[in-house]
């Protein structure tokens, strides 16, 4: 099975994706790690976005190939980044599952003037990505990463998916 989790910066996604993964024993990959591996801190040209989500993706497929259960945390703030992943999922014949994290502006604005560890992602990132977010189509999970713990949202996802 493939979960993908998406939205915006600073809602709690990677926090949430690893309680899922602790919780599951999921494979968890995230797109600011993969980032940070493959040495483009601070790089985000659409070559740069490529080459990170193209990496996602093959550990993605070597995971999923191994029976694997795998959860992906990233923005996929467009149906450009997202089917890839469609189709990865298809071609393998394996469900997928999307999950959206949400959160309010104010709580957004507050923990992006934090330093994260594994994000560079700031207010002013967000503002961008928000003006480029294309709503995710059909079924998915809506959390508010306000309204839950990461274990109690880990258990929705995963009640979600049965």
């Amino acid at each position: 099975m493939l979960i993908l989790i998406a939205g915006l910066p600073g809602t709690g996604k990677t926090t949430i994706a690893r309680a899922f993964a602790k919780l599951s024993g999921a494979v968890h990959l995230n797109s600011d790690v993969m980032r940070k591996e493959l040495g483009l801190l601070g790089h985000y040209s659409q070559e740069d976005k490529k080459r990170v989500y193209d990496a996602l993706l093959e550990q993605t497929e070597m995971a999923l190939k191994k029976g694997k259960t795998v959860v992906v945390d990233s923005t996929f703030y467009q149906q450009s980044i997202r089917a890839p992943f469609e189709i990865l999922a298809y071609a393998n014949e394996v469900p997928l599952k999307w999950v959206e994290i949400k959160a309010s502006e104010r709580i957004l604005q507050e923990r992006l003037s934090k330093p994260r560890p594994d994000s560079e992602a700031d207010f002013a990132v967000y503002e961008k990505i928000r003006s480029q977010f294309e709503a995710l189509p059909g079924e998915h999970l809506v959390l508010d990463s306000e309204l839950e713990t990461p274990e109690s949202a880990a258990h929705k996802i995963l009640q979600y998916l049965v």
